[in-house]
């Protein structure tokens, strides 16, 4: 461990490169910034879809009608995004980053893997699509005091504020 030093300030000693930064027990993420990010996230999408289509579109042309088939992938793109977003390094989507939150796994603090990312979109997003079951998604979020929603307790995955 090395030692910080700053003028006025007492000394203090940085956690080793291995060990987690996040405290324990986490700091959870507010329901309410979930559901903003969640609002942000679907205008990224809708960009990625954009880009996305444009991109099959010319591969399309350049295979004559052959990369069309790409268009099969367009319905994925959220789960896409998801899976690139919170399965990299920042662990966490452009619309939880600008909440300031991040998707950990709760034992370790450390990543979630990009099929962990992937499968917990799709939980997501099957839980959206049934009112049924986003009620119940959300009602696991208000009775828990670390405010995990179910499909977060499906996977083993948290959502907390970044430090």
């Amino acid at each position: 461990m090395m030692q910080n030093t700053q003028p006025g300030y007492a000394p203090r000693f940085d956690a080793p490169s291995y060990a987690t930064s996040l405290p324990v027990p986490f700091v959870r993420a507010s329901l309410g910034a979930r559901g903003v990010a969640y609002l942000l996230d679907i205008l990224f999408i809708f960009g990625f879809t954009v880009l996305l289509t444009l991109l099959i579109t010319v591969v399309g042309v350049v295979t004559f009608g052959l990369g069309w088939t790409l268009f099969a992938i367009l319905p994925a793109s959220g789960i896409i995004y998801s899976a690139i977003t919170v399965g990299g390094p920042r662990q966490s989507t452009i619309g939880q980053r600008l909440m300031g939150l991040r998707v950990v796994a709760p034992e370790s603090g450390g990543r979630v893997d990009i099929i962990t990312a992937a499968v917990h979109a799709l939980l997501f997003y099957v839980a959206i699509s049934t009112f049924l079951l986003w009620c119940v998604d959300i009602v696991f979020g208000l009775v828990r005091s670390d405010r995990r929603l179910a499909h977060d307790l499906l996977l083993g995955v948290a959502v907390v504020h970044a430090r």
